[in-house]
């Protein structure tokens, strides 16, 4: 007790701010339950491992802990406990997956280093201070716990804006209880109610052949009446039903719904609920086929253990971090920068104050605990994995890019980069026709490849399925989904479409001084060591609306790719002359206001410019949410100013998100960005703006030639085009975010399957549905 208060001043009262990491060490995985339990600082409420606290003595001098040790109670009749059916795409949260956590006992000491010196708690012999610090410690949320994020959970519905002043026709349409079909088609499924006109329409075609014919869509496009609601999902709980805005493209809440319905003459207290709401759909579809095929459910799967082969938890929307990160991690360049030759007390002695945010102590931590083999182990349930939570949140908040594999460690030194290794160069040919040519060079980590569909190779199988559903559709029926045909489409033909000439037009040719039509092929200058494709499965469908393509890719174990190199200038070749590109250059156009929204906001007594300004980072959405967007920003130094005549808005107004998703549609990074400037951030707007801009997504300087590889590329690595499959990461579901990815990995001889912390042989490879494909070199 003498010794406790002589380290008195060391101790911290926990403010409200400081976050408090008492789930997990932040150097490793050990946690409560760990053999060692955790110990947590109590100056800077870090957590630490049994074998890791005393570095961190050494490094602070703080020397008092609370030491917080977690056993699992036993259960003598979990056998006899039934398995909850999930009825939420979840984890982590009520109705969802996994919620059926064991309990545990948890107890808790005083500890001082070096020595180790414990003190019971609570103990009334304990110093006031003291007492007061551990209680709030041990009350408050943890820093982990606040970061979870539950997966698939689709945001708290909003009232619809619509709702409210709905316009509803007294045309006199009755909705009879029972007996509904589709007023276009014979589709008895799947029916919409519009909520204006009484009309009865079937909802939208699905990728897996289900669904309906997108007659309620078309009557929308056509009569702008806005929302819709699901017949079979109305019952007594008007909760449950299912209303959909297709103004605001999503699903919400009407909070008249009642009065709404009973203007068609809806009893709605009487009905029974016989259709699946749109999220239990999208669940449905989550367990159909694909999903238990790329899981390989079912399968009699040996698991795996031992280093190398722990399994990462999902931790609600993390299993692409992690599917790709097993993919890293099995790498050379990532085993040996991360483990091999960097140990987890060097990497911490150095780290930054706090090492929870350090990105090279995230990473050399998960990289040990995926690693060592210390985290993998079988359990009760199989094994237990780990919880990357600090990576992921380190990566989120400081590294967006990460997800595009564009996060860069150490960029400085090449020797130091493990993502040098993935790093290429493509050149891009442009012949006007004058004949003369221009050359183009950008460095890349990955090739997008479009999947030319009039390719399959089982063209005739596809004609005898669509003649079959055809039928069954006039009868009525739906086809089941072991029948359904999905096109097979070569690698090699994916490949032949990057490398293919394409027309260039309203291309700015220097030599005839006028815009032309121009030809250009693409070539890889260097070929990398690791070469990653991702396949263009994600596309723009009708209205704007972002579809998955339901197709098969056969992927040989072996490629060479020898044949799309690049040589740059050929001789005879004669350069087009350097010039003025005017032309060739896409000019954005500057977001405008909405000037309804303008003007109402003006007549409110606000700022004009400030007006503008609040309509165009709105989207032009609404007045509500242009005003919400002008209440939380009235005290900007420039709110007044007058918009900048800059086309271009600042950098960090670009949404990471929506420019992933334009560039998962395969349109370049930085076309996705100007897109993106040019349409207030609007993803439906700026993929129009690509469509309407063609010389943005296809112009290439006029110069003679231009190269936009930086110096620090000069080491990027070449050699033989041939490579071996390695590696591929599949996803399941209709959207990049949501559903689910799962990796498959070829690891010391044998394919392995990572899903989430489930790590087993593969039994029958997927490897025909693959999004993302890993090859390494072949030695010569």
């Amino acid at each position: 007790m003498d010794l406790l208060r002589a380290n008195l001043h060391k101790v911290r009262i926990p403010e409200p701010t400081n976050r408090i990491h008492k789930d997990e060490c932040c150097v490793s995985f050990d946690t409560p339950r760990s053999e060692g339990g955790l110990y947590v600082d109590m100056n800077s409420f870090l957590g630490f491992g049994r074998e890791h606290v005393a570095w961190n003595f050494e490094k602070s001098e703080n020397p008092v802990y609370l030491h917080i040790v977690q056993r699992r109670k036993p259960e003598p009749d979990e056998t006899d406990r039934p398995l909850k059916k999930p009825t939420l795409l979840a984890i982590g949260v009520e109705g969802g997956f996994g919620e059926q956590e064991p309990e545990y006992d948890v107890t808790y000491e005083i500890v001082i280093l070096p020595e180790f010196v414990s003190l019971p708690f609570p103990s009334v012999d304990l110093p006031e201070k003291v007492r007061l610090a551990v209680d709030k410690v041990i009350l408050a949320e943890s820093a982990d716990r606040k970061q979870q994020l539950a997966s698939w959970v689709a945001d708290k519905k909003i009232i619809s804006a619509h709702a409210m002043d709905l316009q509803q026709l007294d045309n006199g349409v009755i909705v009879p209880p029972t007996g509904w079909k589709c007023s276009k088609c014979d589709k008895t499924e799947n029916l919409w109610l519009n909520l204006t006109d009484g009309m009865i329409l079937c909802g939208r075609w699905v990728w897996d052949g289900t669904g309906g014919n997108n007659h309620a869509v078309e009557h929308y496009q056509q009569t702008k009446y806005p929302l819709a609601v699901k017949l079979g999902t109305i019952t007594a709980d008007l909760e449950g039903a299912d209303v959909y805005s297709y103004p605001e493209d999503d699903s919400v809440e009407d909070p008249i719904l009642a009065q709404h319905l009973s203007h068609f003459g809806i009893d709605f207290s009487s009905l029974q609920k016989t259709e699946m709401t749109t999220a239990e759909r999208e669940l449905d579809h989550n367990t159909n086929f694909d999903w238990n095929r790329i899981q390989e459910s079912g399968k009699d799967a040996e698991p795996l253990y031992g280093p190398g082969y722990t399994g990462l938890v999902n931790l609600g929307n993390s299993c692409y971090m992690a599917s790709v990160m097993q993919v890293m991690f099995s790498t050379h360049p990532f085993i040996s920068r991360y483990f091999e030759k960097q140990s987890l007390k060097a990497v911490f002695a150095i780290s930054q104050a706090d090492p929870t945010l350090d990105l090279n102590m995230q990473m050399t931590k998960l990289a040990h605990g995926m690693l060592s083999g210390k985290y993998s182990a079988p359990s009760q349930e199989g094994q237990e994995g780990i919880r990357p939570r600090m990576f992921k949140s380190v990566i989120a908040a400081s590294h967006p890019e990460f997800s595009s594999m564009r996060q860069q460690a150490n960029p400085g030194n090449h020797e130091l980069n493990p993502c040098t290794g993935f790093k290429f160069i493509i050149e891009e040919r442009v012949q006007c026709p004058s004949g003369k040519v221009s050359y183009n060079q950008h460095c890349d980590n990955f090739l997008t490849l479009s999947i030319p569909l009039h390719e399959a190779t089982n063209k005739e199988q596809l004609e005898a399925f669509h003649e079959k559903k055809a039928a069954m559709d006039l009868d009525g029926k739906e086809v089941s989904k072991e029948e359904i045909v999905r096109p097979r489409v070569p690698l090699e033909a994916c490949l032949a479409s990057f490398s293919g000439g394409e027309e260039v037009p309203e291309f700015y040719s220097t030599a005839l001084n006028s815009k032309t039509t121009a030809i250009k092929t693409t070539g890889l200058k260097t070929f990398p060591d690791y070469l990653v494709l991702q396949m263009r499965k994600f596309v723009m469908g009708e209205g704007w609306v972002p579809k998955k393509l339901d197709v098969y890719i056969d992927v040989p174990d072996i490629i060479d790719i020898s044949h799309m190199r690049s040589n740059g200038v050929q001789p005879g070749e004669e350069l087009l002359p350097e010039g003025a590109s005017c032309g060739n250059k896409a000019e954005p156009a500057r977001p405008v206001a909405d000037e309804d929204i303008v003007s109402q906001l003006a007549n409110i007594g606000f700022n004009y410019f400030a007006c503008q300004k609040a309509a165009i980072n709105t989207s032009n959405a609404g007045l509500e949410e242009a005003m919400n967007w002008l209440l939380s920003h009235t005290q900007d130094p420039d709110i007044n100013e007058p918009i900048s005549q800059d086309p271009m808005p600042a950098e960090d107004t670009i949404d990471e998100a929506s420019l992933q998703t334009l560039v998962s549609f395969g349109f370049p990074e930085d076309v996705s960005r100007m897109a993106l400037k040019a349409s207030g951030g609007n993803i439906e707007r700026a993929t129009e703006w690509v469509f309407s801009h063609p010389e943005a997504s296809s112009s290439v300087s006029a110069d003679s030639s231009t190269n936009n590889v930086k110096d620090d590329d000069s080491h990027i690595s070449d050699g033989s085009g041939r490579y071996k499959l390695m590696a591929f990461v599949s996803h399941m579901g209709t959207s990049t975010h949501c559903g689910h990815y799962v990796a498959h990995i070829l690891k010391d001889g044998r394919w392995t399957i990572f899903n989430d912390n489930k790590v087993a042989a593969s039994v029958d490879l997927p490897k025909d549905m693959g999004y993302l494909y890993f090859f390494q070199r072949i030695s010569s």
